[in-house]
């Protein structure tokens, strides 16, 4: 990344000459150094970026280390609202120790440091340095014991990165984020949490619902590894319909079911438990897997969608449990009114999504 952050502010350099309303070069860099008792590091931002926040009619003008030191302080109060570190949760409040002009490159360099107590388990960068350009990265380099442990780029629509230390504690919180983040997904996802139902109405023994339940885990288990570690990874524009459509299809078996006299859900199940893993994985690259911890990640990402899952099948397989012991009409009206409903929102959102 240094060599990269070089040549490319040397071209800004290159590009000097170009308006201010045509930025040459729309980056900054942060270097962030995870240390014993502080972190600390680098910022770089370009000479029009600052001189916009600051008021200043020339960029050059912070050519001169003179204007640099005379700005300092309020180039330090402006970053300091735009760039939040916090150590497992807790914010850290970071501070200027120096800054410099880098005319050489159209560039203003500051260097920070925030006390902390302990290495943390999980650090969170916050970064939005310059929001007036939509065009604006932040390159950022996280070092750990003195080796780049992680590189990241933060943009307008991308503000944040966490990064999870090789620590004990780091992996703590790499097991509690990723499991919270298993038991959020299956939340929010409306077309997972269908599939489930749609395979829980017909009900059954608890043999057959465990089987169900167990055909699918492992299912998605199989792909959401391929997939995190990029040895098959399907299209989005191919995974997403076709979970719609695995929806479509569950709904369309259990009114068909019937006529053909046998219980294939436990297969079904199987089948597009597979084609769901890929979507869990798209959202498991999301949420940014540590290269020092990718097992324990991975493990805990399905702990906490089998969480959300149980949760799921306890609820609507007991209520569909207590309906059909108290009238057995009513239960199978509700089976059939249910998988009509299954299919037509799996229809919907297949649709939606090829369109």
């Amino acid at each position: 990344m240094k060599p990269l952050r070089t040549l490319l502010l040397i071209l800004a350099a290159l590009m000097g000459s170009t308006p201010a309303w045509a930025h040459p070069a729309p980056f900054s860099y942060l270097d962030v150094r995870i240390g014993a008792a502080e972190l600390s590091g680098k910022l770089v931002v370009h000479t029009i970026d600052a001189a916009h926040e600051l008021n200043l009619a020339a960029p050059e003008a912070l050519h001169d280390g003179s204007v640099v030191t005379a700005h300092a302080a309020a180039l330090a109060r402006l970053l300091a609202g735009r760039l939040e570190l916090l150590a497992d949760g807790h914010a850290l409040a970071w501070s200027m120790t120096g800054a410099r002009a880098l005319p050489g490159l159209d560039a203003v360099e500051v260097t920070w440091r925030a006390p902390a107590t302990r290495v943390p388990g999980r650090l969170t960068i916050n970064v939005l340095l310059f929001p007036y350009d939509p065009n604006h990265q932040t390159f950022v380099n996280v070092y750990e014991r003195d080796a780049l442990a992680r590189q990241e780029v933060l943009t307008r629509d991308r503000t944040r990165v966490d990064f999870f230390t090789g620590t004990s504690q780091g992996k703590f919180a790499v097991l509690t984020n990723f499991v919270q983040s298993g038991i959020h997904h299956i939340a929010i996802g409306p077309d997972h949490i269908l599939f489930i139902v749609g395979l829980l109405l017909l009900g059954g023994s608890i043999p057959r619902l465990l089987a169900i339940v167990t055909a699918f885990t492992l299912g998605h288990s199989v792909t959401l590894a391929l997939a995190t570690l990029n040895v098959l990874q399907p299209p989005a524009s191919i995974i997403e319909p076709a979970i719609a459509l695995s929806i479509v299809y569950v709904g369309a078996d259990n009114l068909l079911i019937g006529n053909r006299g046998r219980d294939i859900r436990p297969w079904v199940a199987l089948a597009f438990g597979l084609v769901h893993g890929f979507g869990f994985a798209s959202v498991l690259r999301e949420t940014g897997l540590p290269d020092g911890a990718l097992g324990l990640s991975l493990f805990s990402f399905n702990v906490g969608v089998e969480i959300g899952q149980a949760a799921i099948v306890i609820s609507v397989a007991s209520a569909l449990a207590f309906i059909r012991k108290k009238n057995a009409t009513a239960a199978h009206r509700l089976a059939t009114a249910g998988s009509v409903i299954v299919m037509l929102a799996g229809a919907f959102w297949f649709f939606e999504r090829v369109g």
